[in-house]
């Protein structure tokens, strides 16, 4: 296979599991701001720090509301991560290598894109705002259905795979950040620990992890069974430890880089040495943004190893 044919796919399927991943960020707040009180401060700027857009989203808004958040994260084309912009990119690696892939998948790729551009705006106003992101997360993960029934499993859909595992693994810690970077400030000290589970409630049902939670952990929904579960759990797809494990997997069917198998190494010992409860007790952020650059280190590795040679 070309390595550009190689680099599309795998940046097709990154750049369709972050649109789906960015609107389950937004989904941690919408659902959050579902269950608080009117009196309970709710601030979603630090999901910008999220993902790592902070200078960017500054020089944009330099007195911001809520609305500019939702707009920059979602719609706003001038942030390269936004919702829209990964669409329009998965779009276009598309358009150029849809020999390589079913005509249903541009023809689904396309529907979410014209519904972005025809309804997008819906997305500021709060009474529109879960039914927006269902039809942006139904709408990708179909788009992972039709490629998981419909594409050969050659060397082409290992791409795909990797693409989408790496991606995951990514969204998944930056998911985990913005339901520990303060999203809720209580008026009272005593209701800290109950608003703080309610942003890992949040976090799980954002993440469509809450059912399997319930099955695989069988305990009230705390900071430190939320974060063991969604690092460590072997059985849930978009744990952090599953998506690296599934990467792992891959490999061995692809051509031989042993740089790729020393970072993928590095970086599955990180997430298995985790300990939740310390992370639970301290400040989860920073460890995420520890794997985070492992995982941009395993990106790295994965383009020099495969893609510009």
């Amino acid at each position: 296979m070309l390595s550009r044919v190689a680099d599309h796919l795998y940046w097709f399927s990154r750049y369709l599991r972050r649109a789906e991943n960015t609107a389950r960020l937004v989904g941690v707040g919408s659902l959050l701001q579902l269950d608080l009180q009117r009196a309970v401060r709710f601030d979603w700027q630090p999901m910008i720090a999220t993902v790592g857009a902070a200078g960017l989203f500054e020089a944009c808004h330099p007195q911001p509301e809520e609305a500019d958040v939702l707009d920059f994260l979602l719609l706003d084309a001038r942030n390269p991560s936004s919702l829209r912009a990964s669409v329009e990119q998965a779009r276009e690696i598309l358009r150029s290598i849809r020999d390589a892939l079913p005509q249903e998948v541009w023809e689904a790729v396309n529907d979410l894109h014209l519904y972005i551009h025809a309804d997008g705006g819906r997305v500021l106003a709060r009474r529109y705002r879960l039914d927006f992101i269902t039809r942006i997360t139904d709408g990708c993960l179909k788009v992972s259905g039709l490629l998981q029934a419909n594409v050969s499993r050659d060397i082409g859909f290992n791409f795909l795979r990797l693409g989408t595992a790496l991606e995951q693994a990514d969204m998944t810690t930056r998911i985990i950040d913005a339901g520990a970077s303060g999203l809720v400030t209580p008026r009272h000290e005593e209701d800290r620990e109950a608003y703080q589970n309610m942003q890992w409630m949040a976090v799980l049902r954002a993440l469509a992890a809450y059912q399997m939670y319930r099955r695989h952990v069988r305990q009230r929904v705390s900071a430190a069974h939320a974060l063991r579960f969604l690092l460590h759990n072997a059985e849930f797809p978009r744990s952090v430890l599953f998506c690296l494990t599934r990467v792992q997997r891959i490999l061995p069917a692809m051509p031989p880089r042993p740089a790729v198998d020393r970072i993928l190494t590095r970086a599955a010992g990180l997430v298995r040495q985790a300990d939740p409860a310390l992370l639970a007790s301290g400040d989860p952020s920073a460890f995420m943004d520890e794997a985070q650059v492992y995982l941009g280190q395993l990106h790295q590795a994965i383009a020099e190893g495969y893609f510009n040679g």
